[in-house]
C-alpha cells in the first residue's frame, strides 16, 4: 500500500474475554492521519493506550500493554488482524481490561474490517525495513528477521501430540493470504493442562465455542480442526500481532522456531533499541531501489 489506512465507518463486536470471562464490547471507530492503533477504555473515562511496543506488560499466555497501570489484555489476534489487512489508524473502544476472544480466531476481526471499509489517506505510508540480521534465542527457541523488500514469514512449532507434532509454513503475509490460510485459525490447548492454568487465574472463558482443545488423541472440538496444521497457523498469526507492536509495517523475512510471545516481544525491543537494525521509509523510496537492484 502507498498510502496511510483507516476504516470507513464504525464496527462493534462483543464477547468474552479469553483468561478472565469478563463480558466485554469493543467499537472501532476511524482515527486521524499517523494516529496509529490506539485502545480507549471506555469504562475508565477514555483513557488511551497506544498499541506499541513501549507499553508491553505482560508475555505469557497473551500479550498485555499498560499505561499508567491501566491494562488491555489478549490484544494479538486483533493487531494481527489489523496489521495484516493494513490498518495503519483507528481507535478501539473497548469497554473492559481483555479483548474478547470471539471463535479464538482472527475471522471474525477480518469480517468486521471488511464491513467497515477501508479509507486511504493522502499521506504516504512508512515502512519498517530491516537491514541487517537479528536474533534472539532461549532455550533451543529461536527468532530471527532478516533483511527483505517484502514482509515473509517462516513459522515452526513442535508439540508432543499424534495431531500436532512438528509443523511448520512459509509464506509472504498479504491481506489475501491473511484472510483466507491464517486468520481462521484458533487458539489452542491440551485438556492435560487446564486444571493449571485455571489455578494460575487464566482460561476463565475458554470453551470448545473459541478454542481448539486436544485430549491425549485426538481433539475435542465437535468439528475438528479447520486446517490439519491449525496450531501452526494460529502461533503465526499470534506472531504477526506481536510484530504489529512495532508501529509500521515491516519488510523483513521472520523466521520462527518454536518462539512464543516473550521471545517476540524481546525480538521487537531488540529491533527498536537499536536504528542502525532498520530504516524507515516509503513505498516510492522502496520501489526506486528494486528498480535500481533490477537494473545493476
Amino acid at each position: 500500500m502507498i498510502y496511510e489506512t483507516t476504516i470507513q465507518r464504525p464496527v462493534e463486536l462483543s464477547g468474552v474475554g479469553l483468561h478472565t470471562g469478563v463480558p466485554v464490547k469493543i467499537r472501532v471507530t476511524p482515527a486521524p492521519v499517523s494516529t496509529g492503533l490506539v485502545f480507549l477504555r471506555t469504562d475508565l473515562d477514555n483513557f488511551p493506550i497506544p498499541a506499541s511496543w513501549r507499553h508491553v506488560a505482560k508475555v505469557s499466555y497473551a500479550t498485555s500493554l499498560m499505561r499508567q497501570s491501566v491494562l488491555i489484555s489478549t490484544t494479538e489476534h486483533l493487531l494481527s488482524t489489523f496489521y495484516s489487512l493494513g490498518i495503519d489508524n483507528a481507535f478501539i473502544e473497548i469497554d473492559n481490561l481483555e479483548v474478547p476472544i470471539l471463535d479464538g480466531s482472527g475471522l471474525p476481526f477480518v469480517e468486521a474490517i471488511r464491513e467497515a471499509g477501508l479509507r486511504q489517506y493522502r499521506r504516504k505510508r512508512k515502512y519498517l525495513r530491516i537491514r541487517r540480521p537479528i536474533s534472539v534465542e532461549d532455550k533451543g527457541k529461536r527468532i530471527t528477521i532478516l533483511p527483505d523488500d517484502r514482509f515473509r514469514l517462516t513459522c515452526d512449532v513442535q508439540f508432543d501430540h499424534p495431531m500436532v507434532g512438528r509443523q511448520g509454513l512459509e509464506m509472504d503475509v498479504t491481506p489475501e493470504k491473511y484472510s483466507v490460510e491464517l486468520a481462521p485459525a484458533r487458539t489452542f490447548g491440551f485438556e492435560y493442562e487446564l486444571a493449571q492454568m485455571r489455578d494460575m487465574g487464566l482460561i476463565r472463558g475458554a470453551s470448545l465455542d473459541n478454542a481448539v482443545c486436544f485430549d491425549r488423541t485426538g481433539v475435542l472440538n465437535p468439528g475438528g480442526l479447520r486446517f490439519p496444521d491449525e496450531p501452526c497457523r494460529h502461533k503465526a498469526l499470534d506472531l504477526i500481532g506481536d510484530l504489529a507492536l512495532l508501529g509500521k509495517p515491516l519488510l523483513g523475512h521472520v523466521i520462527a522456531e518454536r518462539a512464543g510471545h516473550a521471545m517476540h516481544a524481546a525480538l521487537v525491543t531488540r529491533i527498536m533499541g537499536d536504528p542502525s537494525v532498520y530504516e524507515i521509509l516509503t513505498f516510492d523510496q522502496l520501489a526506486s531501489r528494486v528498480a535500481l537492484a533490477l537494473i545493476s
